[in-house]
């Protein structure tokens, strides 16, 4: 027999949603898309709703403290508290101070390769799991609108590196103690990991590996480059876990300053 003969047939295509039965898996593979959307939603219903209320996002010198929200600061209004407006800001602005900022990280995590991934399985179904047919009977990837806006995320990415910078000078400031000198309380803790959780989900993202050793044919003509790919690749193997972690506790740390700025937890001093 010929290797001819011997050939399989192999036919490509086919309907994009998979056979009648959507899937023959036994498992509860469901579980992980529904977790998926309760959390982002969440996030997005709450922080939506703290970006709004324009109050109780800075804990100042009346009690000998000095913190900040990450969803106002840098604080760019006029209007915003004693205490908590930025070296420079922009006159005349009547919304909430956060309008002027939530754009940038919510880009950078609505671009980010991690969780483009989880919405398009969770909220689209495309596909919500392995082995599991797909919800659409079409495919154009992203290069239609609006998904081929999604190749700014770099940019994002830059624009998120500054803002890190603004949370890691508001967690050094959190070690101020208006009135009591320097210090640390449980509110300072929470800024600075705030802001290390922000910095590793930053710095594991796959455009700052690229940025670290993309385009190099030779890392030995780039040994700086190399090691800085070496320290990210790591770092970039952890990069779900960080966008989770970051996530949440950037949330927690918003309730948790708001939650002292109204006076219903104490901030307490540590030493």
């Amino acid at each position: 027999m010929s290797v001819t003969e011997r050939a399989t047939n192999v036919v490509l295509g086919g309907t994009r949603g998979g056979p009648d039965v959507a899937t023959l898996r036994k498992d509860r593979w469901w579980l992980q898309p529904v977790v998926t959307v309760s959390i982002l939603t969440a996030f997005v219903i709450y922080s939506t709703w703290a970006a709004f209320q324009n109050k109780n996002y800075y804990v100042g010198a009346n009690v000998h403290r000095d913190l900040i929200s990450p969803f106002y600061s840098p604080c760019l209004a006029s209007s915003c508290v004693e205490g908590s407006r930025a070296g420079f800001f922009f006159n005349g602005w009547s919304l909430s101070p956060a309008f002027l900022i939530l754009l940038f990280p919510l880009g950078f995590r609505l671009s980010c390769y991690y969780y483009r991934r989880s919405y398009y399985r969770a909220f689209w179904w495309s596909p919500p799991a392995c082995a599991v047919s797909d919800a659409h009977s079409s495919y154009s990837g992203e290069t239609r609108f609006p998904l081929v806006m999604q190749n700014i995320h770099r940019y994002f990415f830059y624009a998120g590196l500054v803002f890190n910078g603004f949370l890691t000078y508001d967690a050094i400031r959190a070690f101020h103690q208006p009135g009591l000198g320097w210090g640390v309380t449980v509110g300072t803790l929470v800024l600075i990991i705030n802001a290390t959780l922000l910095w590793l989900y930053s710095l594991s993202c796959h455009a700052c590996r690229h940025l670290c050793g993309g385009h190099v044919k030779s890392f030995r003509a780039a040994p700086v480059r190399h090691k800085l790919w070496k320290i990210i690749t790591p770092l970039n193997a952890k990069h779900m876990n960080f966008a989770w972690a970051s996530l949440i506790f950037v949330a927690f740390t918003d309730v948790y300053v708001r939650l002292v700025a109204s006076g219903v937890w104490t901030d307490y001093r540590l030493f």
